[in-house]
């Protein structure tokens, strides 16, 4: 007998859980951060913000299944990303 999988959707929304907890858990530990670690945790925060947009966009909006879209997505979340992550380590 094969072992049950989890549909698609029930794929994305746990890892939009564990996405979110690791959110929560940094953004908690942010204030007691020091030095040069808080502009990392910052990079960490937004990065994970990027990385729950595209699960959202390819499983929730259905962008997987019209490539070129997603990727058009991707590329704009992409280069958005890279500036608010510029401007988060330039201050």
């Amino acid at each position: 007998m094969k072992p049950q999988t989890l549909p698609p959707e029930s794929r994305a929304w746990a890892t939009l859980l564990a996405l979110s907890a690791a959110s929560t858990g940094l953004a908690v530990a942010q204030p007691s951060l020091i030095g040069p670690i808080i502009p990392a945790a910052s990079a960490a925060l937004l990065c994970l913000a990027w990385l729950k947009a595209r699960v959202i966009l390819k499983h929730y909006l259905g962008l997987s299944a019209a490539p070129g879209w997603l990727r058009g997505f991707n590329l704009t979340l992409g280069l958005y990303m890279t500036l608010l992550l510029a401007l988060t380590l330039a201050a």
